[in-house]
C-alpha cells in the first residue's frame, strides 16, 4: 500500500509518442554513416588530376582559336617555342599563324585532362592581351584561373574612362599593386581590358572593383574593406560569425555643382544674375507654331527645289564665312608683335649709322659753303659757278649728273613762263 500506484498515460499523450517516432525513423531513414566523409575534410580544396585518372584519352577533338594585334607578332614569335613545350607536356597541341594573326589550341590523342582545353584558351586569350608569357603560362596550373574584364563599354565619354582606368591603376602604379596583394591575383590594364589570374575568390572581388571604379567608385573604398576583412579572417572567433558591422559604410554626398563661368562672374560682381519675373495672372502669349513662321517668311509657298536651293545658299555663305575666319586668323600668325621694353641691339646700330649719315651730310655742306666762299675776287661774275665747282669738288659723278638735270629744268621752266 505505501507503493504510490503510477499513473497510466492518457490517449492523447500515446498518440504523440506514436508520431515523434514515425517522424523521426522517416527523417533518417536512408542516412547512414559515411567512413569517407567527415569534418576534417575540406570540401574546397582542388584534388590533382594526374593522367592515371583518365588513362585512355578522350573521344573527340577540341580546339580554340583567338586573334592578336599586330603589335604582338614580335614577342609572340619570341616565346612560342616555351609555349609549344609547356603545352606538349599536357597533350595539347598549339599552332601560330603570322597571316591570319591567330593562335589555335586543340586537343590530341595524348591529351588526357579534359579540362586543360580551357586552360589552353584562357593561356592564348592572355597572351594576345598582353600578358609576359612567363606569367600566362601559370595559368596551366590547377589553383590558378583567368578572367578578361571588358571595360570599353561601360562608359562612353572617352575623357572620363580615360581618367578612370588611370585612377585604376594609381600613382606610379600603387592602387593596383594594392589590389593584388589583397586579391593575391595578377592584374595587367591593357586597352579596353583588364586581366587577372589568380584563385576563384580573388578574381571575384577584382571584378568588382575594376567595374565600380568605371562606374565612378574609387577603389580606395574596396581596398579599405579588404583590408579590414583579412584582419578579421586571422581571428577563429570570428570566423562565424557577420562582419557587417566592422566594414565601413559610405555614404553617397549630393555635392553641389559649380556654377556656369557667367554666373559665377556676377556673383563676383554683386549682381544677383537673372532677375525674378513680376508675377502676372495672364498666361504668356501663345508662341508662333512652324506653319506660322514659314508663311511669315514665306518659305511655306516655296516649291522642293527652291528650298534646296535656299539652303544651298545659306550653307555656301555660312562656309565662306568661315573661309575668311580661318583666312584671317592664318594671317594673325604671320603680324609682327609691337616691340615693347629696350631696344634691341639691331635697332641701337641702325640709329647709330643714321646719325653718322647725317653729320657726313652736315660736314660736305660745310665744305661746300667753304669752298664757295674761298672763289675770291677774281670770280666777279662766276661766283655762282665757282661756288658750284667747290660743291662738285666733294660729289660724286652720280650726283653731279643728277645736280646737272635738276639746273636744267629749272632753267627750262624760267623760259617758258
Amino acid at each position: 500500500k505505501g507503493v504510490e500506484e503510477e499513473q497510466a498515460p492518457t490517449v492523447e499523450e500515446e498518440d504523440k509518442g506514436v508520431e515523434e517516432e514515425q517522424k523521426k525513423s522517416k527523417k533518417g531513414k536512408h542516412r547512414k554513416d559515411k567512413p569517407w566523409d567527415h569534418d576534417g575534410i575540406d570540401h574546397w580544396a582542388i584534388q590533382p588530376f594526374t593522367k592515371d585518372d583518365n588513362p585512355h584519352g578522350l573521344l573527340e577533338e577540341s580546339s580554340f582559336a583567338t586573334l592578336f594585334p599586330k603589335y604582338r607578332e614580335k614577342y609572340l614569335r619570341e616565346v612560342w617555342p616555351a609555349v609549344t613545350r609547356a603545352l606538349k607536356e599536357v597533350g595539347v597541341g598549339c599552332e601560330l599563324n603570322l597571316v591570319e594573326g591567330s593562335m589555335t589550341v586543340r586537343t590530341t590523342r595524348k591529351t588526357w585532362d579534359p579540362f586543360v582545353i580551357i586552360k589552353a584558351r584562357d593561356l592564348i586569350k592572355l597572351l594576345s592581351r598582353s600578358v609576359p608569357a612567363p606569367q600566362a603560362l601559370k595559368i596551366l596550373q590547377d589553383d590558378m584561373q583567368a578572367d578578361i574584364i571588358k571595360i570599353g563599354g561601360l562608359i562612353r565619354n572617352k575623357e572620363k574612362f580615360v581618367k578612370r582606368r588611370q585612377r585604376l591603376i594609381g600613382p606610379n602604379g600603387s592602387t593596383l599593386k594594392a589590389i593584388e596583394l589583397l586579391t593575391q591575383c595578377y592584374v595587367l590594364v591593357q586597352g579596353n581590358t583588364v586581366s587577372a589570374m589568380g584563385p576563384y575568390k580573388g578574381l571575384k572581388a577584382v571584378r568588382r572593383i575594376v567595374e565600380d571604379c568605371i562606374k565612378n567608385i574609387h577603389p580606395i573604398y574596396h581596398i579599405k574593406a579588404l583590408m579590414i576583412k583579412r584582419e578579421l579572417a586571422k581571428d577563429p572567433a570570428l570566423a562565424n560569425e557577420n562582419w557587417e558591422r566592422f566594414l565601413p559604410k559610405f555614404k553617397k554626398k549630393n555635392v553641389a555643382r559649380r556654377k556656369p563661368l557667367q554666373a559665377a562672374k556676377e556673383a563676383a560682381a554683386g549682381g544677383e544674375g537673372k532677375k525674378k519675373k513680376d508675377y502676372t495672372p495672364f498666361p504668356p502669349p501663345q508662341q508662333p507654331s512652324k506653319i506660322d513662321l514659314q508663311l511669315e517668311s514665306g518659305e511655306y509657298f516655296l516649291t522642293e527645289d527652291q528650298k534646296r536651293e535656299r539652303k544651298a545658299a545659306a550653307q555656301a555663305a555660312q562656309q565662306s564665312k568661315r573661309v575668311e575666319e580661318r583666312a584671317r586668323q592664318r594671317e594673325a600668325a604671320f603680324v609682327a608683335p609691337k616691340e615693347d621694353g629696350k631696344p634691341s641691339k639691331d635697332s641701337k646700330a641702325q640709329g647709330q649709322q643714321q646719325q653718322d649719315v647725317k653729320e657726313l651730310a652736315a660736314s660736305l655742306k660745310r665744305k661746300a659753303q667753304q669752298a664757295g666762299g674761298s672763289g675770291g675776287p677774281g670770280s666777279g661774275s662766276d661766283g655762282k659757278k665757282g661756288k658750284g665747282q667747290g660743291l662738285d669738288a666733294f660729289l660724286v659723278p652720280e650726283a653731279k649728273a643728277g645736280i646737272q638735270d635738276g639746273e636744267k629744268k629749272k632753267k627750262k621752266q624760267k623760259t617758258q613762263e
